[in-house]
């Protein structure tokens, strides 16, 4: 034990950084920190900003992940797709931690400064809506959010252009149990119908894992991924009741029936239905 203070320019750690790129420069944290504005003066308005800025940083992340698991997917490359669409479970794992912390703020707290939100709501979230039209809950009608921004609009107008994730995970099936043209050539901007011919095609697939076994991983890494993003609408659900009760949404939706009915959206439907039939 020595109480002589350690100096790590000894062992060669950098010191100076006049003119040099350092770790606050190179993650640009005087923008990143400086973005917390409260509107008021109360204590718990920074904890809410900061879940629902991080929130969206993660979700950023989870956008650049399934962008390019699907990429991978379209390219038959399917093992770097696996890889892609575990981290993106893990990203859900973490914002569903994240709800544990604002769930220490009270309705009491909250009140204090929720007028200050004005109309603004999580249901506006741009990024939220392009992971779900990217895993194929698509509605042209949830673009109307967004009119005010046209590249907010055209990036969402984009996605809702070109195959799912779960459209790309689909034909490959097909390459190894046919489906029908419908399911193939289906309206891309509408949302996705469940078909038996899908969930005879992926039970297939589960009947004989050994013989499928890149498909049934697919399927697999699919629903790991699904469970999370349940979960994770779930403890939204749990955390809004408890903290504002049956109030209102601050964007006008009908806050705990609205989110209620978000928790009935199946992303992959014929996964999950096949399971009874095994």
């Amino acid at each position: 034990m020595t109480n002589t203070p350690y100096d790590p320019a000894a062992e060669g750690a950098e010191m100076s950084f006049d003119g040099r790129m350092s770790y606050g420069d190179y993650l640009s944290l005087d923008l990143i920190l400086g973005a917390q504005r409260p509107r008021t003066d109360t204590h718990d308005e920074m904890l809410f900003i900061i879940q629902h800025q991080t929130s969206e940083l993660w979700m950023r992340l989870a956008i650049h992940e399934i962008a390019a698991a699907r990429t991978a997917l379209s390219a038959g490359q399917l093992r770097p797709a696996f890889k892609m669409l575990a981290r993106v479970a893990r990203i859900f794992e973490q914002l569903n931690n994240a709800w544990d912390v604002l769930r220490t703020m009270t309705p009491s707290d909250y009140t204090a400064f929720r007028n200050a939100l004005g109309q603004s709501s999580g249901f506006q979230s741009h990024q939220y809506r392009q992971i779900e039209f990217m895993l194929g809950n698509r509605n042209p009608a949830m673009l109307r959010p967004h009119a005010h921004r046209p590249e907010i609009t055209a990036l969402l107008q984009a996605e809702l252009d070109q195959p799912s994730l779960y459209d790309v995970a689909l034909r490959l099936l097909h390459r190894t149990v046919p489906l029908p043209e419908a399911v193939l050539s289906r309206d891309l901007g509408q949302p996705y119908a469940p078909s038996d011919a899908v969930k005879a095609a992926w039970t297939q697939v589960y009947r004989a894992p050994q013989t499928h076994w890149e498909l049934y991983e697919l399927a697999e890494k699919l629903m790991d991924f699904e469970d999370y993003f349940r979960r994770w609408r779930f403890n939204h659900v749990t955390t809004v009741e408890r903290v504002i009760g049956f109030k209102r949404g601050t964007g006008g939706t009908g806050g705990i029936s609205y989110l209620k009915r978000m928790l009935e959206v199946e992303l992959f439907p014929e996964l999950w239905h096949l399971r009874t039939d095994l």
